[in-house]
């Protein structure tokens, strides 16, 4: 008969925050009581596992906790409407073990001294890449403990799940700001141009879900630019020319990546330079930079926008399924993991529902996370017609069902409550 392991848990969030990675810290938290037989306590990383090695931590069981011991669903449900990352976040690149083994030996022995026997890691790519090195440690080391990374990110370019927690938010918001922009610029019958930049380095999904309102509204952009596919210029000229045969006021999404075909990003002209720990270049500017040739070509009014920050933040017009998805994947981290599954990550899989409407469905399993991390998951070639300025129908349809149901966070005096961990 298999026993689990008994011991205290950890968790930790990574990365750039999202509307739905309390969501899944909710999910974990619930999973930790439903556990409690195998989970004596659960603790929780500030700063994720920078913070940790500087020795702070907080007690996440007594937090949320009533007085009876039982979770305190109140302030649960509080966390799953809250922006950002609860606890907090790093972008901490790990060394390799071989390269460093007394860094891991000092986290090891740290998460020994609380008596962790269960990891838990949200974020994407790079804390994927955490995991899978603290993993590869732990197979050289004689202390027993189970690591699970669990998904998130608004990319969406996580390889190994159907999604990640998190996107369906912020193509909801996206898609709901492109629709309205469409509106507001519709009202004038003077030529302009205006240019939205979406967020997304390598991989076009959240630029893809600025087109869903030509599918719901008709009320979308004329075209949308991918970082799949090169960006040429001269073809971007003719797609506005395009454009303003049909009315005065053209509306355009751009990938914050789109790059030349000779990999030089559009925006380059106006961007810093300056990289993170990850040697991921810092990205802004380009719709600025496309502005300024679109004026100078066409003379025009143009105006750029670049919806930024509020893409991942805005909670209050979070989906109901991202979320409600993403707590499951966080319950589903720790009952895989008490049940002696490690190393591993949480993945969605699309199957069939022929009782839905949509014909959607999810089951959540887990999959070796070496195979997962510092990979990127990119829009499929077909799934972008053929001129590179727009996503097919299909990608859609794939989109839509991840951004449907509305949350209802705690209101007071006409702004949305959030649950703050005291510092």
């Amino acid at each position: 008969m298999f026993t689990p392991l008994r011991g205290a848990a950890i968790v930790g969030q990574s990365g750039g925050p999202t509307a739905a990675i309390n969501s899944t810290l909710a999910g974990v938290i619930e999973g930790c009581f439903i556990e409690k037989d195998a989970i004596t306590k659960l603790y929780g990383m500030r700063n994720g596992i920078d913070g940790f090695l500087d020795g702070r931590y907080c007690d996440l069981s007594a937090i949320f906790s009533d007085e009876n011991g039982s979770p305190d669903r109140d302030k649960i449900k509080m966390l799953e409407t809250t922006p950002a990352a609860a606890l907090g976040s790093c972008r901490r690149k790990l060394p390799k073990p071989a390269d460093d083994p007394a860094l891991f030996e000092t986290l090891v022995g740290k998460l020994k001294e609380l008596g962790i026997r269960y990891f838990f890691y949200i974020g994407g790519n790079d804390s994927m890449d955490t995991v899978a090195k603290l993993s590869e440690y732990l197979r050289t080391s004689d202390y027993e403990m189970r690591v699970m990374g669990v998904p998130k990110t608004i990319d969406n370019d996580l390889m190994g799940t159907d999604h990640t927690p998190g996107f369906g938010s912020a193509a909801k918001f996206i898609a709901t700001e492109m629709q309205e922009i469409v509106r507001d610029c519709a009202v004038y019958t003077v030529k302009a141009v205006t240019i939205v930049e979406i967020m997304g380095r390598d991989a076009g999904w959240l630029t893809a879900a600025a087109a869903l309102p030509n599918l719901v509204s008709g009320a979308g952009p004329d075209h949308v630019y991918l970082p799949e596919v090169p960006f040429d210029m001269e073809a971007f000229y003719s797609d506005i020319e395009a454009a303003f045969k049909k009315h005065p006021n053209v509306v355009v999404a751009v990938s914050e990546g789109a790059r030349f075909a000779d990999g030089r990003y559009v925006g380059e002209s106006a961007q810093s330079g300056a990289a993170d720990v990850f040697g991921h270049k810092y990205l802004e500017g380009t719709a600025k930079a496309l502005e300024l040739v679109v004026k100078e070509k066409f003379g025009c009014k143009v105006r750029s926008i670049e919806l930024n920050l509020p893409q991942r933040c805005a909670a209050h017009l979070a989906s109901a399924a991202d979320l409600s998805e993403a707590e499951l994947c966080g319950e589903h981290a720790v009952g895989s993991a008490v049940s002696g599954v490690t190393g591993s990550m949480v993945a969605m899989e699309r199957a069939e529902n022929p009782g839905s409407e949509s014909g959607y469905a999810l089951k959540y399993v887990t999959k070796d996370v070496s195979t997962i991390a510092n990979a990127v998951r990119a829009v499929p070639r077909e799934w972008i017609v053929p001129e590179n300025n727009n996503v097919t129908d299909e990608c859609l349809r794939w989109i839509l069902p991840l951004i449907q149901g509305e949350t209802e966070p705690v209101w007071k005096d006409g702004l949305p409550v959030h649950f703050v961990l005291e510092s």
